[in-house]
């Protein structure tokens, strides 16, 4: 009977002790698990907080930067309109449409050309660089087939045979060939002169130039010290 009792005895202490070891061991589960995934949810916290950083870093970033859009045109691979940073020059817009075809002639185009924002660029054929260059009354460095609307070309520098160089022309007075010497003025922005004046009668300074419809700016700086009233 004593023997039963120690045994009894002792199997209740040995499942007490049972008892205390799975609580324990439960414990430390527990706290392994809660562990663990505050961890993993503080590292997750930390991957958001960052990608909102850098998403918000990236914005700046790209606030910060200005884009030119620019049209071009002949003989490209892929001709269209192009949004590049500025700053680009035209060989990256040549880059962007695919590049040149097997007929393309850069030998007038300014690659080297820092873009702006609406400039229209075109790359012209070896044709129409040959035909342009046979229609030449005078001896040029660029054909006048660069005349109006490319913004890439190699500025128009007639080579002048007269014996006065540095004579002004008078936009006043000047004769539609007169008026074509001058570096980027073709024959329509000569005929557009000659209709102001007409109309409008003479201008009263060089400046007055840049009423006529198609002399810009840019245009009236490269023909300012050759011209007078």
């Amino acid at each position: 009977m004593d023997e039963i009792e120690d045994f009894l005895e002792n199997l209740n202490i040995k499942k007490y002790l049972f008892n205390i070891i799975i609580v324990i061991l439960f414990c430390l589960l527990s706290y392994f698990v809660i562990y663990r995934l505050n961890n993993i949810n503080k590292k997750i916290d930390n991957k958001v907080v960052l990608n909102q950083k850098n998403s918000e870093k990236d914005k700046k970033n790209n606030e910060s930067v200005e884009y030119v859009i620019v049209d071009i045109k002949g003989e490209v691979v892929t001709p269209g309109v192009y949004e590049l940073i500025k700053g680009s020059r035209v060989i990256d817009v040549i880059n962007e449409a695919q590049g040149l075809t097997n007929n393309a002639n850069t030998r007038y185009i300014n690659l080297s050309k820092i873009l702006e924002d609406g400039d229209a660029i075109v790359i012209y054929s070896n044709k129409e660089i040959e035909e342009a260059s046979k229609e030449e009354k005078i001896e040029v460095t660029v054909p006048c087939v660069c005349e109006d609307v490319n913004s890439a070309c190699i500025e128009n520098n007639i080579k002048n045979d007269n014996n006065e160089p540095n004579k002004k022309i008078n936009i006043n007075t000047a004769s539609l060939e007169e008026l074509t010497s001058l570096n980027g003025i073709g024959e329509s922005k000569a005929k557009s002169i000659i209709k102001y004046r007409e109309e409008n009668g003479n201008f009263k300074t060089i400046e007055d130039i840049t009423k006529v419809s198609g002399i810009s700016e840019n245009i009236f700086d490269k023909i300012k010290e050759n011209i007078t009233v």
